[in-house]
Order: structure tokens, then sequence, then C-alpha cells
């Protein structure tokens, strides 16, 4: 259970929004994480400041660039509302192989950062069940993500970079594979452009699942999804650098 809730409005050139204490965001706390007091204020997570904050309690994606309108849509689960991706294969169709189902968060281009996010599989369990989450976004042929894979292959359960060719695994660690079940979970990204370190963590936010080193994009944009599986998100943050 959440044991503090915080309350605080922050304009960043895009909205006003609203934060939840970082350390409220524990692993595989179902949905809602609503309710906002008075208290600790996360101004920086590993000194760098909040930037952004979505919770779909509002209604809408406006924040947010589909590669398929049709594949998103807001959910109710109880009292709260999600993001959910409703389409295994969506229309879009990449330029180079990589993932079919992507939301990018418009407007904001970071190049150190730390991305955080609830996220729940959707789909019946398999081998390559996933949900991806992207970061360094230029454009559709250039961009980094994290395949978060059911069971670790050289085109699952890694850290992947898309540079104008198929996606190609750049992850120095990984693991035998995310173990995903129907429950919420907590997934974060962390990226520091001096050194090229990207690292990553799931449920445990102490010790990286995967980790890789690499300069080739040292800024862009972030975002959710998957490479052909369905899921819900919800408790985005983003702390960052941010980049004009």
């Amino acid at each position: 259970m959440l044991r503090s809730f915080i309350s605080a409005s922050l304009i960043t050139g895009l909205m006003l929004v609203t934060f939840a204490g970082i350390n409220d965001l524990q692993a595989k706390d179902p949905a809602p994480l609503k309710t906002f007091k008075k208290g600790q204020i996360p101004q920086s997570m590993q000194g760098l400041p909040l930037l952004f904050h979505e919770n779909f309690q509002a209604g809408n994606s406006k924040h947010w660039e589909l590669t398929d309108d049709t594949a998103w849509k807001i959910i109710k689960q109880g009292d709260n509302k999600a993001f959910s991706l409703t389409k295994k294969r969506s229309k879009y169709e990449p330029p180079v192989r990589s993932p079919y189902n992507r939301a990018l968060l418009k407007n904001i281009s970071v190049s150190d950062f730390v991305f955080d996010v609830k996220l729940q599989s959707t789909i019946p369990d398999y081998g390559h069940r996933d949900l991806c989450l992207f970061f360094g976004y230029q454009d559709n042929a250039h961009f980094y993500y994290v395949h978060l894979g059911k069971k670790t292959d050289d085109h699952a359960n890694q850290i992947f970079i898309v540079n104008d060719k198929p996606r190609t695994k750049i992850s120095t660690k990984t693991t035998p594979g995310t173990d995903w079940d129907d429950e919420w979970h907590h997934a974060r990204v962390v990226r520091d452009t001096e050194t090229g370190s990207i690292k990553i963590y799931f449920d445990n936010m102490k010790e990286p699942i995967m980790t890789a080193t690499d300069k080739t994009f040292l800024s862009g944009r972030v975002g959710i999804g998957s490479f052909d599986d369905t899921g819900n998100f919800d408790e985005i943050l983003l702390f960052g650098k941010k980049v004009e």
C-alpha cells in the first residue's frame, strides 16, 4: 500500500502537471495511484529535474504521438484510468525491422534522463511476450528501445539500437527473461550520455536487469509500446536534462 502521497503543480512548456512521490511507485502495486496529499515533493531523481508526469486521469492521450491511433485507448480499472495498447499488430509498418506499436511523448527531448513507468502485459503467455520502452528517438529509423521479453534470445529481452537498419542488440548484460504475469509492474530506464551508459530496471530498482553502453544518440524523445503485443501503461514520470 502507498505510505504517502504528493501534490504539486509544475509548468513545463507543455502543460500543468501533478506529481506523486517517486518512492510511492512500488513494484506490482495495482492501479490506482491517484490520491495526492501534501508532503515531500520529488523535485529530482539522480540529480535530474522532474519534467513530466502522466496518469491519464484526464481521459485523453493528447501528449502522445501514436504510430496507430486505432491501436490505443484510455481504459478504466476501477476508479483508475490507464493507457491501453489494444492491438498485437498495428497498421504501422516501420521502415526497418523494429517494434510496430509505439506512443512517443510529444515536444520533450532529453539527453540524460530517468524514465519511470508502471506497465501491465495483457497478452496470453508465450516466449516473446513483451512490452517496450523507447528512448533517444530521432525518427522512425533511428532510436533505442528496451524489449522486456519473457524469454531471452538475440531478438528478445535485450537493449536494441535501430540505426537505419534492422534492430541490433547492444546489451552487455541481461537476464534469462522478464517474468511477466498479469499484474502491474514497475520499469525504469536510466541514461548517462557522458559515459554512454544505459540501465534498465524491472520491479527491483536497486539492481539493473540490463545494461548497455552506446553514444550513437545523445538525446531524443521517449515512448512506450510493444514489438507486437498488448499492454497497459500508467504513472509515467520523466526526469532529465531537456534539449531544445
